[in-house]
C-alpha cells in the first residue's frame, strides 16, 4: 500500500488517533498537514515524522471556526501543490466528560457541535475544490457512539451519528466528481484511554476482551494503517461507508 506523491491534511492529529494516522500515512510515503489547535503539539508530530524520514508540516487550525479550515488547507495546498486526501479526526474535550442528559449544560453539546459537525461541513466545504482537482478522499472519524447509542455521552453520540448522514450525503453528492468519502470507527488505546486505565486498571481486560480479537487497537498500526488504506488507489470503489475499526468489539 503506497501513498507516494499524495498529501494529505489530517485534524486534531497532535495525540492519540490523528497522530497514529500521520504516522501511518507519512509511514506510506504522504506528504502530511499535521494541525491542532495548539501548533507546538502539532509541530511535535510533524517533527517525529521528519525523524523517521517523512515529510509533514505542522499547522494550527481550529476545525470548529470556519476561517482557521480555510487557512489551513489554503497553506497545505500552498506547500504541496494540491491535496489528494483529508481526514476530520478533531473532537471536542466536552466529548469525554460523561453527563446524564438531564445535566448536560448548553456549552457541552455546542462545542461538540461546533467541533464534530459543524466542523465536519467547514473542512467538507473547505477542501472541495482540491479533492475534486486532485479525485481525492475525505474520510471522517466518527464512533459506534453514532449507531448504538452511548449513557452519559448523549451529545457526543448524537454527533457522531448525524456525521454518519452527512458522509453518506456527502458520498452521494460527490461521488460523480471522483471523490469518495468513508467514515472510521476506532477503538483504539489513546491517552485518554491510558488516563482512565490508570486510575481503573480492573477494566483494562473489560475492554479488550469486548474485542473479537481480545484486544484494543493500536493508534498508528491499526488504525492509522486502515485509514491509509481509505486514503489510497487500493480503496478506489470504497465510498460511503463506515469503516468499523474496533477488532470485532462492535459488528455491522
Amino acid at each position: 500500500m503506497s501513498l507516494s506523491g499524495r498529501a494529505v491534511l489530517i485534524t486534531g492529529a497532535s495525540q492519540g488517533v490523528g497522530r497514529g494516522i500521520a504516522l501511518a500515512a507519512a509511514g506510506a510515503g504522504a506528504a502530511v498537514a499535521v494541525t491542532a489547535r495548539r501548533i507546538e503539539a502539532a509541530r511535535a508530530v510533524a517533527d517525529e515524522i521528519g525523524a523517521r524520514g517523512g515529510q509533514a508540516i505542522a499547522l494550527s487550525c481550529d476545525a470548529g471556526e470556519r476561517a482557521s479550515v480555510e487557512a489551513a488547507v489554503a497553506v497545505a495546498i500552498a506547500a504541496f501543490g494540491a491535496l489528494h486526501g483529508f481526514v476530520h479526526n478533531a473532537v471536542s474535550g466536552a466529548s469525554s466528560l460523561p453527563v446524564l442528559v438531564e445535566a448536560i449544560p448548553d456549552d457541552n453539546w455546542d462545542d461538540q457541535m461546533r467541533v464534530s459537525f459543524r466542523g465536519t461541513f467547514h473542512c467538507a466545504q473547505a477542501v472541495f475544490a482540491a479533492l475534486r482537482e486532485s479525485a481525492g478522499s475525505f474520510i471522517v472519524l466518527t464512533s459506534n457512539a453514532g449507531i448504538e447509542g452511548n449513557p452519559t455521552l448523549a451529545p457526543y453520540s448524537a454527533m457522531k451519528g448525524a456525521q454518519r448522514g452527512f458522509i453518506k450525503s456527502l458520498a452521494r453528492e460527490w461521488g460523480p466528481m471522483g471523490i469518495r468519502v468513508n467514515g472510521v470507527s476506532p477503538v483504539a488505546r489513546t491517552p485518554a484511554m491510558d488516563r482512565f486505565f490508570a486510575t481503573h486498571p480492573d477494566m483494562v481486560p473489560v475492554i479488550s476482551n469486548r474485542a473479537a480479537l481480545g484486544r484494543i487497537g493500536d493508534c498508528e498500526k491499526d488504525i492509522g494503517a486502515g485509514v491509509a488504506f481509505l486514503l489510497g488507489e487500493e480503496s478506489r470503489f470504497v465510498s460511503g461507508q463506515t469503516l468499523m475499526l474496533t477488532g470485532g468489539a462492535y459488528m455491522l
